[in-house]
């Protein structure tokens, strides 16, 4: 039987959920994770914690409880539970008041709520990556913070969409397909934005079974095809010197990391 995970917030509890996946990941286990927003009220706390005992009784062991609780009537009533309890928020709280010489002021939904002041900023960035998604359009081409260039399903669009959700950064992208392989060059609009173009490449191989996978037997997605496309992208990024990575083996967090440390674009926001 799987260990029990309980995620537990008086928000989102995407915190809880962030920190307590960071930290059993160091583990070769699996776990059976469970996930409670929203706990605001007395009421809904004793609920939860009628769910931790309750899984402690079926199980016999005593279940994992990460939790990021501001209110501290509502975190003593988890306390209280048969979980073995671990706090992010205090763990922290206190020893940042005795450095900082300034006391903690809680307010939920601060990090994760509309409050925050940028939030309009992440939807204005996700509202352009998806207006601007795989060279739907080049009119607003200057506005971006980046304009991502690959081929198809090298991974742009999941890349634009986290950089928009998780960063606040205004990310375009733009394909190079089969009919572009013979003339290979950048648009006036892409030319004009230069300074902004990041390249993503991906293993022939790999493109070949993601392709496969939505178009099988094809010509789009057969491995000679897949070949040619790679390498003509890859001999155009070293001519007009465009940066670029192999997203093969990273997952979508890792390529959007890789990209802003390579171009030295700051977050808008966390």
């Amino acid at each position: 039987m799987l260990r029990k995970v309980f995620y537990i917030s008086d928000g989102t509890a995407i915190t809880a959920e962030v920190f307590g996946h960071a930290v059993l990941s160091q583990f070769p286990l699996e776990f059976d994770a469970l996930t409670i927003p929203f706990v605001e009220t007395q009421t809904k706390a004793e609920a939860v914690k009628a769910q931790i005992n309750d899984c402690f009784i079926t199980t016999g062991e005593r279940p994992l409880v990460f939790h990021s609780i501001v209110k501290p009537e509502i975190r003593d009533i988890i306390y209280s539970s048969e979980g073995l309890d671990y706090d992010f928020l205090n763990t922290f709280v206190a020893p940042l008041e005795k450095q900082l010489g300034v006391a903690a002021a809680p307010a939920l939904h601060r990090t994760h709520g509309k409050t925050n002041e940028s939030y309009e900023a992440r939807i204005d960035a996700i509202n352009y990556a998806m207006e601007n998604d795989d060279g739907q359009t080049m009119k607003h081409m200057d506005k971006a913070d980046l304009i991502l260039l690959g081929v198809s399903r090298c991974g742009k669009t999941p890349s634009s969409l986290y950089l928009s959700m998780q960063f606040g950064i205004k990310a375009a992208n733009y394909p190079f397909t089969e009919d572009d392989m013979d003339n290979l060059k950048l648009p006036e609009a892409l030319k004009r934005n230069k300074h902004k173009l990041f390249g993503l490449t991906i293993d022939p191989e790999r493109l070949h079974e993601i392709r496969h996978s939505r178009m099988s037997n094809s010509r789009y997605s057969s491995l000679r095809q897949c070949r040619v496309e790679v390498k003509e992208v890859e001999m155009m990024y070293k001519k007009e010197r465009i940066p670029y990575v192999n997203t093969t083996n990273h997952s979508v967090e890792e390529i959007a990391t890789k990209i802003l440390e390579e171009t030295g674009l700051k977050r808008h926001m966390f």
